[in-house]
């Protein structure tokens, strides 16, 4: 009786196999469904950059040598094409990809591969180069296959996840693996980035902009970023996200700074003990709330202690303001803050930063007021004294032309520029005074 069972067990064993062999449904895992349903919307972008091979590039912009040189020297120094690769998905029937900024930043030619061969022509439609995404359109009548997005809000540690991409231009390849954390913080060379989905599934430089993908082929996230000098780990950005920053880009091309209408300061020993805060207090202390802003209607208080913006823990008053560069317009903050001995988590909507408050920011944190100059950059109106400005010596017709890395071609350019200034000890400005062009360093005011 055992011999004869154990001969059926075998007798089955050979049948199921003989079956899976011959029929490829038994084969077609989760995963297979996963990537047959959004495989096709995977895009492969390629991104062409046209560089001046000029070795005069350096004195660009000095009077009178722009057109000398463009006549004389210019056309005989060759162009080069720099060309990068990326990955993307289609998001809806408008034929709009999902990537990452970085993939398309600078790109005179977008083009994109289809999974089925086709190459098209594709226009950048916005791009956010804070939460690193970007949005194309692919310039085509013909029908695109595309994969309608999902949620992040109901993620599990551990749950399978699937990433599809193009690794080293090997185009649509597949990994898997499992979703390790949620809400996971970043920190690079300036700045702590929240929020990210962890994940092991191999992501490999170009598969950034590619698809994060659940066992049910759900669109969950956009693969951004690699840990350098880690071996299986990956990062994506949850699709939630990524979908607040998409409405905002393709209804106006561009996310437009948000304020809570709040001016923060570092919190010292010093400071705390004054204040009568408890030892060990960490987070920003509110040193002014403007009147009629979000943080006033939320109930914010001068003299509170911000200690964390949507569960994420404040250390420091630059760390707020570089959350806000991430939000859009219009986003519900949960704000926590400490008054006294009191404790109360308070909700505000973030707003676009007011033009009209460009002048006195400027006046605040560089000590000048200026005004915008008939060939780029702004003209210096005024120097407060004593002011930053005012002890490295600019002066009244002064031009700036750049504030750490950002040219000020415009008055938006300028308010980014400024913003971005907010909670750092100083600021890197290119001046022009007549033909001459310096770097200083301006410390900057409270």
């Amino acid at each position: 009786m055992r011999a004869l069972a154990f001969l059926a067990l075998l007798l089955a064993g050979a049948a199921v196999a003989a079956a899976a062999e011959g029929d490829p449904f038994l084969r077609r895992t989760a995963t297979v469904r996963a990537v047959e349903r959004v495989g096709p919307a995977v895009v492969n972008i390629t991104s062409e950059r046209l560089v001046q091979g000029s070795p005069f590039a350096p004195f660009r912009g000095t009077p009178g040598f722009d057109w000398f040189f463009r006549d004389f020297f210019e056309p005989r120094v060759p162009s080069q094409t720099t060309q990068s690769l990326g990955s993307g998905v289609v998001i809806d029937a408008e034929r709009h990809v999902l990537t990452n900024e970085h993939v398309v930043a600078a790109a005179d030619d977008i083009r994109v591969t289809l999974a089925d061969g086709r190459q098209l022509e594709a226009r950048l439609v916005g791009a956010d180069p804070n939460n690193d995404l970007a949005v194309l359109q692919i310039q085509t009548d013909e029908r695109v296959p595309w994969a309608s997005p999902g949620k992040s809000t109901d993620l599990m540690v551990g749950e399978p996840v699937i990433a599809i991409g193009n690794p080293f231009g090997l185009s649509n390849t597949v990994t898997t693996g499992v979703l390790s954390a949620v809400d996971r913080s970043l920190r690079s060379e300036d700045r702590v980035f929240h929020g990210f989905l962890q994940t092991d599934a191999s992501i490999n430089p170009g598969n950034s902009g590619g698809p994060l993908l659940n066992a049910e082929g759900s669109l969950i996230g956009v693969n951004t970023a690699i840990y350098n000098g880690a071996e299986g780990i990956g990062f994506a950005i949850p699709i939630d996200t990524a979908m607040r920053v998409v409405r905002e880009l393709i209804s106006h091309g561009k996310i437009a700074p948000v304020w809570l209408g709040l001016d923060l300061q570092e919190l010292d020993a010093r400071l705390a003990e004054a204040l009568g805060l408890p030892e060990r207090a960490a987070g920003a202390l509110v040193a002014r709330v403007h009147g009629g802003t979000p943080a006033e209607r939320a109930g914010v208080q001068r003299g509170d202690l911000l200690t964390a913006v949507d569960g994420y823990a404040v250390r420091s008053a630059r760390e707020v303001y570089e959350m806000l560069e991430r939000c859009t317009p219009g986003q519900v903050l949960r704000l926590d803050v400490l008054r006294g001995d009191t404790r109360a988590s308070l909700s505000a909507a973030a707003e676009p930063f007011p033009p009209d408050a460009v002048p006195e920011l400027g006046a605040r944190l560089l000590g000048v007021r200026v005004a915008p100059a008939e060939r780029g950059g702004f003209r210096v109106e005024e120097v407060a004294p004593a002011s930053g400005a005012a002890r490295i010596g600019i002066e009244v017709g002064d031009l700036l032309l750049a504030i750490n890395g950002r040219p000020l071609a415009d008055d938006a350019a300028l308010r980014r520029a400024l913003l971005d200034l907010l909670g750092r000890p100083r600021a890197l400005v290119v001046v022009q005074r007549g033909r001459g062009r310096y770097h200083v360093t301006i410390p900057l005011g409270g």
